[in-house]
């Protein structure tokens, strides 16, 4: 089977379950928006050298493909969504994340007010995944307010992720000994 389906080139696309809606939908805004941060989240993991930061961004990039899936599920088939075996965003990962977050503040992370991105290619890198995080939040924003059921954890989570997202970005400036300006 090709990767070449030819099947949205109507401009239309499947969600799960073979329902297919127009490519521009709020829900694909949405799913496409936190598949974008997962692949900066890639691209921080492959630039950050310190193994914390490295192995905590695979382990979230885990849970955003489920966060994704979830996305991708139009909210009267979620019970069999559920039923065949696939999970749903909860709130122990965004509790993963909070202890992520009091790890860091721990170490005696330095900022003032706000960071100009840029300092290291590492910090760079993960302020980049923050902007496209807080541009998923709003997608998922925008999903729920057209009508659209959402699970009100994933809002909670990427919230969450993109304020971690800020404090790594901190954090690998201040272990490279540099800050942003």
């Amino acid at each position: 089977m090709s990767i070449v389906t030819k099947t949205g080139d109507s401009g239309t696309t499947a969600l799960m379950y073979g329902r297919r809606v127009p490519k521009n939908h709020p829900r694909v805004e949405a799913y496409g928006t936190v598949d974008e941060l997962n692949t900066a989240l890639g691209v921080a993991r492959a630039k950050v050298k310190k193994k914390f930061i490295s192995s905590n961004l695979l382990a979230i990039q885990k849970d955003l493909v489920t966060l994704m899936g979830e996305l991708c599920v139009q909210p009267e088939d979620l019970p069999r969504y559920v039923q065949d075996g696939f999970s749903l965003v909860k709130p122990e990962m965004t509790v993963k994340l909070d202890a992520l977050v009091k790890e860091i503040e721990s170490q005696n992370v330095s900022f003032k007010g706000w960071a100009t991105p840029g300092s290291t290619k590492n910090a760079a890198a993960l302020d980049m995944a923050r902007t496209i995080c807080r541009r998923a939040e709003r997608r998922v924003c925008d999903l729920k307010d057209t009508g659209e059921v959402v699970n009100p954890e994933i809002v909670i989570y990427l919230n969450r992720l993109s304020d971690l997202l800020w404090l790594m970005a901190r954090w690998a400036e201040t272990k490279a000994g540099s800050t942003s300006k």
